[in-house]
């Protein structure tokens, strides 16, 4: 079984159909279908070229992939998709929103968490801990908002930065700690190497360093998770094929399987690394099921 636990519709060109197609193609049985909510305040149009056109507003904003989508989506294939959600935090009735979604739609995960504020934010940690509640883990987003600069070493200002830096990830880790968390991004799988404060890349490349303050957080936190979607997972793995085995086995009962996009690329690396087979069971299905019964 492989259940791809971060998923998009509407997404790069592919609707359900399409979806389904390319899930059905590498042997997916399942797949959370997260939302992205954007404000106005929030656009960047570099993403409108891979977001559905029905979503863009009058103002030529784009509210990114709603829930409306998703329903439409999991409606048509129900048993196939599980439905994620995360209202934007600025809404005054977030948390009540977010619950009312459970109820009335079934929504399983609270994800995806992808806003211009930091992890910690009090009103994001009140959205986490009715997740909490409800067992439901929550998919987070993070890129930092500062990378040095690859000739000076100066600290740069990233404009399209989500969540904060790690620091504001484990703050929330400490004050949720009845709600599971899911890491993801580029900010999140960089601190896989030491040296990542000083890399001028948001996807580092060569030789990892050691003191990686990732392996720390898992340690510290029984309820953070990751999941392996997006290139920034793979970027982080390949770069040291003999620690991405190790940290897999190290860490077999947080990892998930998620792409995040389509095709088989992280598939295929997982497969090369000859894990064993209760480690890649873990990783393919087991993991997800036991957050998402």
């Amino acid at each position: 079984m492989r259940i791809d636990s971060h998923q998009h519709v509407f997404w790069h060109g592919r609707d359900a159909v399409g979806l389904i197609a390319d899930m059905d193609t590498y042997h997916i049985d399942k797949a959370w279908l997260l939302s992205w909510e954007v404000l106005p305040h929030e656009d960047e149009r570099i993403y409108h070229g891979v977001l559905n056109p029905v979503n863009i507003r009058p103002d030529g904003t784009h509210s990114g992939i709603p829930l409306s989508d998703l329903l439409r989506a999991r409606d048509a294939y129900p048993d196939r998709f599980i439905l994620g959600y995360f209202p934007h935090p600025q809404h005054s009735e977030a948390p009540k929103l977010f619950e009312s979604a459970v109820k009335i739609y079934g929504v399983r995960v609270c994800g995806e968490w992808k806003f211009r504020l930091c992890f910690d934010d009090p009103r994001c940690l009140e959205v986490y801990r009715v997740a909490g509640k409800l067992g439901c883990p929550v998919v987070l987003h993070l890129d930092v908002p500062y990378l040095a600069d690859a000739t000076t070493g100066e600290m740069r200002y990233q404009k399209n930065w989500y969540g904060g830096t790690i620091d504001n990830l484990e703050r929330a880790l400490d004050a949720c700690p009845e709600t599971t968390f899911i890491g993801h991004a580029p900010g999140f799988w960089r601190e896989i190497s030491g040296d990542c404060v000083s890399d001028p890349s948001a996807y580092p490349t060569g030789p990892l360093m050691p003191g990686g303050r990732l392996h720390g957080l898992f340690e510290r936190h029984g309820n953070l998770c990751a999941d392996l979607s997006a290139g920034s997972a793979l970027n982080a793995l390949k770069r040291d094929p003999v620690h991405a085995k190790a940290f897999a086995i190290r860490f077999a009962d947080r990892l998930l399987f998620g792409r995040d996009y389509y095709g088989g690329d992280l598939l295929e690396f997982l497969v090369s690394l000859a894990l064993p087979q209760e480690v890649q069971e873990k990783i393919f299905y087991k993991n997800a099921l036991r957050l998402v019964p």
